[in-house]
């Protein structure tokens, strides 16, 4: 499985490569009834229990020296409900393949990630979200969830069901228990324009206000070092589909986007001085253009091209602000960064520990070209972004811990308080979820 992340002999690693754990024993259950025996038995042997997806997480949210639960056989459509407009599915989907079967079904989310590798419910319990100035993260869609809690009994929950597991779970960093199932709220399968066109760094930041309200789904990379962002705005559209040319696509998505991109990364991580010059050839590579297809084929882009990540939600009316001290930073600083920085923007939601929990969000995330030191850089970032009461995405990197959370959080009393109720020998804990939530 290529896009599964493991290693050899008994090792396994995530997607990013910085993080590796050696679990006791692996499970690879084919029944939800299979995984809640698996969860009663590591009871009985003290054993810690995680289940991991694709290990797209760079931080160790899913590293265990337990039992490690593979999901790849919890997989599919459990029922597709068109008067309620719900999919249920198997917990170990991967997002690509619901994303397919979806649209086979004439059905789609209402708004997605970048990337669609991740299975459904570690894209959800990480909180993977994309851009939206209405329409908020792939967990705010969710309808109802199953899981294996540490006693091994199955739990439903949904906003009529258990709420206040719900309002916790759907966002539950896997320590409430195993999800073995989720319930998505879905709507007919309808198209979208995007629009991508390079524009001035400086002109992005004085329009932003603007370009976020016009524009159901706004987004724009910058590239440090240069004065250039890349901007892309994606709108429903009565049709008709123009997808993106065949040659052009593979072009512009696989050649300069992951091919070319992967070339000039071994070249500036080889030659770290390059990097400025590579930036400004880089952000003028792309050029504009206009397509019209499915959401899955407009959200999601192929990633390639490997990478540490640290990513941030601040208050939207801070990004503005956040964003210029960030290039104040990156250009006093030394610093050769040779991806983009990605902007993009979310509506308050309701679940407990999202990162837009309560409040209009702006994501900015910094990256890293995988093998290269990111230390300096995503400290210096992540003081900025802590100065305005950040809160970072839960799967990739960050040094943040309970303490903090609880200032950030206004109910993070209420996720720890459930977990203490769901979870009280901690039979879902970890190191990062000892920082993160507190012992």
């Amino acid at each position: 499985m290529s896009s599964t992340a493991s290693g050899k002999n008994g090792t396994w690693r995530n997607w990013g490569g910085n993080v590796s754990a050696r679990p006791a024993r692996e499970v690879t259950p084919a029944s939800v009834d299979e995984l809640a025996a698996a969860v009663r038995q590591a009871a009985e042997d003290g054993l810690r229990v995680k289940a991991v997806g694709t290990g797209h997480s760079f931080t160790s949210i899913a590293a265990t020296d337990g039992v490690l639960i593979r999901p790849q056989l919890l997989t599919g459509i459990r029922k597709i409900d068109r008067d309620a407009m719900t999919v249920t599915v198997e917990a170990g989907t991967p997002l690509k393949r619901l994303n397919v079967a979806l649209a086979r079904e004439g059905l789609s989310l209402t708004n997605m990630g970048d990337i669609m590798e991740q299975t459904v419910s570690g894209a959800t319990s990480t909180g993977t979200h994309g851009t939206g100035r209405d329409s908020a993260s792939i967990a705010a869609q969710i309808r109802a969830l199953e899981l294996v809690t540490a006693d091994g009994s199955v739990l439903t929950c949904s906003e009529k069901e258990n709420p206040e597991v719900f309002a916790a779970a759907r966002i539950g960093l896997g320590a409430l228990g195993v999800v073995t199932a989720i319930t998505f709220a879905v709507e007919p399968l309808f198209l979208l324009t995007a629009r991508e066109e390079p524009m001035p760094f400086e002109q992005v930041l004085a329009d932003f206000d603007e370009l976020w309200a016009e524009n159901e789904h706004f987004e724009f990379y910058w590239f440090p070092h240069t004065g250039s962002t890349n901007t892309k705005r994606n709108n429903r559209s009565a049709g008709p589909a123009q997808p993106v040319g065949q040659f052009k696509g593979w072009f512009e998505d696989e050649f300069l986007s992951n091919g070319v991109f992967q070339v000039a990364n071994w070249v500036g991580r080889a030659a770290p001085a390059t990097i400025p010059s590579i930036a400004r050839i880089s952000s003028r590579a792309l050029s504009a253009r206009t397509y019209t297809d499915i959401p899955y084929k407009v959200f999601t882009s192929p990633r390639r091209v490997r990478f540490v990540e640290m990513e941030f939600a601040v208050p939207r009316e801070a990004v503005v602000e956040t964003l210029r001290e960030l290039k104040a930073m990156v250009d006093r600083s030394g610093l050769r960064v040779s991806f983009p920085v990605e902007v993009r923007t979310a509506p308050a939601d309701d679940i407990t520990l999202s990162t837009a929990s309560g409040r209009d969000s702006a994501y900015i995330a910094v990256h890293m070209f995988r093998g290269t030191p990111y230390q300096r850089y995503f400290t210096a970032a992540e003081r900025i972004f802590t100065a305005h009461e950040g809160r970072p995405h839960w799967g990739k990197v960050h040094t943040r811990d309970a303490e903090y959370f609880a200032q950030v959080y206004p109910r993070f009393g209420e996720f720890t308080a459930l977990r203490d109720r769901l979870d009280p020998e901690r039979r879902f804990q970890n190191d990062y979820l000892r920082r993160v939530l507190g012992a």
